[in-house]
């Protein structure tokens, strides 16, 4: 669903009782990786209309940073799911993601004191080949699911703790009938904009 990892001879040696990663040149690039970043001890209490908005103040800050876009992210009350991917050759999400989490455990010790992310973030990178408007937009939908399979709404439309962050492009939100279409533009654009020379 969403897409293999590379091969295993790109994950580095086992450190610790770590989950395996990737070699770093992994997730540089335009590369298209899926974080799931897990709450310790699966606390909850910390998700909040608030949280929310201050979340996407970081978010925003990460992805301008690290020049990555994010299609899609979703916060659950013990975890939260998103998806970036990056926009030019000097984009880092180990980088990002080290920045990301400072950040955002900051924010949930000062909603409930005492609660951070779990130690390491579990992580999906895309193949290539899976990178393509299919395979993300199942990913995306993958992830629009969690709050309906775990009961928590109907619909992905009722959970307020779902959208898109996409830097100039404040309106844009996943579940909206022309996002996907405005979406590849754009992505196709910032691309282009990247591999183009300067003059």
């Amino acid at each position: 669903m969403e897409g293999d990892p590379l091969s295993p001879s790109d994950l580095p040696p086992k450190q610790h009782n770590w989950l395996p990663r990737l070699t770093p040149a992994a997730y540089r690039g335009f590369a298209a990786v899926h974080w799931q970043m897990t709450i310790d001890q699966r606390r909850q209490g910390w998700l909040t209309a608030e949280f929310h908005l201050r979340f996407r103040e970081v978010l925003l800050h990460t992805l301008s940073r690290h020049d990555l876009i994010s299609p899609i992210y979703c916060l659950m009350p013990d975890h939260m799911h998103l998806l970036w991917m990056g926009i030019s050759h000097d984009s880092d999400q180990k980088n990002a993601a080290r920045f990301f989490r400072r950040h955002v455990n900051t924010l949930l010790d000062q909603s409930l004191t005492g609660t951070r992310f779990q130690q390491q973030a579990y992580d999906r990178v895309l193949r290539q080949s899976n990178t393509g408007p299919d395979a993300v937009r199942e990913l995306a939908h993958y992830i629009q699911q969690n709050p309906v399979r775990a009961k928590w709404v109907q619909r992905p439309q009722d959970w307020p703790c779902l959208g898109s962050m996409i830097p100039g492009y404040p309106t844009l939100h996943p579940l909206d009938d022309e996002f996907w279409t405005r979406f590849w533009k754009i992505r196709s654009r910032q691309i282009s904009n990247a591999q183009t020379p300067p003059p």
